[in-house]
């Protein structure tokens, strides 16, 4: 049988149609769960106050952002291996009920003024609970899309996560960029920040309906009963693939340091404490977005033809080389803003677009929702959960420029573990 979307025998040549159902219905799941997580971070400008007395706030909130992200290694490990041995879809299916559920408490969460610490305190299970989502979430969708897709396409359906990624993030500015335009500060402050959070638990019933339709992928159901024999299967994964543990730790490191600084961490910088107006900062953040979107399927079918790991390469040199430049950026003007934005997302694209394909390519089907689950998530709690702290704290003592220097350096480090990984472009998954 002649693979779709290349020459046959006979000389003519079959075109492949993606599966436009099935993924739309695994990345709008993905799409919600990144917008509930993505909206806390957007938001918390103008909700710390209520949670958080005195001058610190700001802080405060970003440290319960933080620690929120080290029960992600957690909820990759649980869910993971959930999703290992009992199947993709069940494990999706509730890692979005878990994550519009928190968002929902969130939004009818009393303040300090009403009930003191203990505001907080419930804020931070919340969080808890979608941390716990989020890190099954990431290594269950990606596993999902990789093993239902053809060899030789891996890369264009994985670009699917971060078009649904991409646009919740788009959705959750485009929705700061309305309410911060038509809403006074007082109201946000007051009641405004509520909607995001109570939407978010809204749309999760609509990605629930969404993904009930999904089949399971052949490739759980043919090593399922490998995985069902294994022990220890987390030991496993350092004692059979030591090397692919510590590649996914080198690239997710800068990878995840890049998505929590534009995306996350430069927004309340930019506004707090280099006097940006939040309204450009939301348009421009909203326009970049829509770029990053846009970039992500072509990306993905760029790296099916010349592979991955020359576009992984042409990304972290330049964000090596551009990323304390476009620092100096974040600064009032909306075209220096733009400017900031568009290119550190457009070369992001290189990776995102391929993220889930070049992470599955390294773990066999038995191993793989947890693999990628554990250190994936690991390494983003260690180096995204803490990003927009470090910077809110560097900046407070003057020092922001050192936070860029730190993503370029990791950027360097990335560019010498991403050399040596086999290129996998078109080889089946294990």
């Amino acid at each position: 049988m002649a693979k779709p979307g290349v020459d046959t025998p006979e000389g003519r040549i079959e075109h492949h149609r993606l599966p436009v159902r099935k993924l739309f219905a695994a990345s709008a799941g993905n799409a919600l769960e990144w917008f509930d997580w993505t909206i806390y971070a957007t938001f918390s400008i103008y909700f710390a106050s209520a949670f958080f007395p005195g001058e610190l706030a700001q802080l405060n909130t970003f440290a319960t952002y933080a620690l929120a992200f080290f029960f992600r290694p957690l909820g990759g490990l649980l869910i993971g291996r959930f999703a290992d041995l009992r199947g993709r879809k069940p494990a999706m299916l509730f890692t979005i009920s878990l994550m519009a559920g928190g968002s929902v408490v969130i939004g009818l969460l009393p303040t300090y003024e009403q009930i003191g610490w203990l505001a907080p305190l419930l804020l931070l299970l919340a969080r808890i609970a979608q941390g716990l989502s989020l890190g099954g979430e990431v290594s269950n969708a990606s596993a999902y899309l990789a093993e239902v897709a053809p060899a030789e396409r891996r890369g264009r359906y994985s670009s699917f996560f971060y078009i649904s990624t991409g646009t919740a993030v788009l959705l959750a500015s485009v929705l700061g960029f309305t309410l911060a335009r038509f809403l006074t500060t007082a109201q946000l402050e007051s009641w405004g920040w509520r909607l995001p959070f109570l939407l978010g638990g809204i749309l999760g019933l609509v990605a629930l309906w969404l993904r009930r339709t999904l089949a399971e992928t052949e490739q759980f159901h043919s090593n399922v009963s490998a995985a069902r024999r294994m022990r220890r299967p987390l030991w496993t994964t350092l004692r059979r693939h030591p090397k692919a543990v510590g590649q996914l730790v080198g690239f997710s490191m800068l990878s995840t340091l890049c998505y929590y600084t534009f995306f996350s961490a430069l927004t309340p910088f930019a506004v707090d404490s280099r006097g940006a107006d939040d309204v450009d900062v939301f348009l421009a953040l909203s326009l970049a977005t829509a770029l990053f979107v846009a970039l992500q399927y072509p990306m993905g079918a760029l790296s099916d033809r010349i592979g991955r790991r020359p576009q992984l390469l042409v990304w972290s040199a330049s964000t090596a080389v551009l990323v304390l430049p476009l620092s100096f950026l974040a600064r009032p003007g909306l075209g220096n803003l733009l400017l900031m934005f568009c290119v550190g997302l457009g070369l992001y694209t290189a990776m995102t677009s391929i993220a889930p394909a070049i992470m599955s390519e390294l773990f066999p089907t038995s191993l793989r929702g947890l693999g990628i689950g554990a250190w994936y998530n690991l390494t983003v709690a260690v180096f995204g959960g803490t990003a927009p702290l470090l910077l809110t704290a560097l900046s407070t003592a003057g020092w922001e420029t050192a936070f860029f220097a730190y993503v370029a350096v990791a950027a360097v480090v990335a560019f010498f573990v991403i050399r040596r990984l086999p290129e996998t472009s078109g080889t089946e998954l294990r």
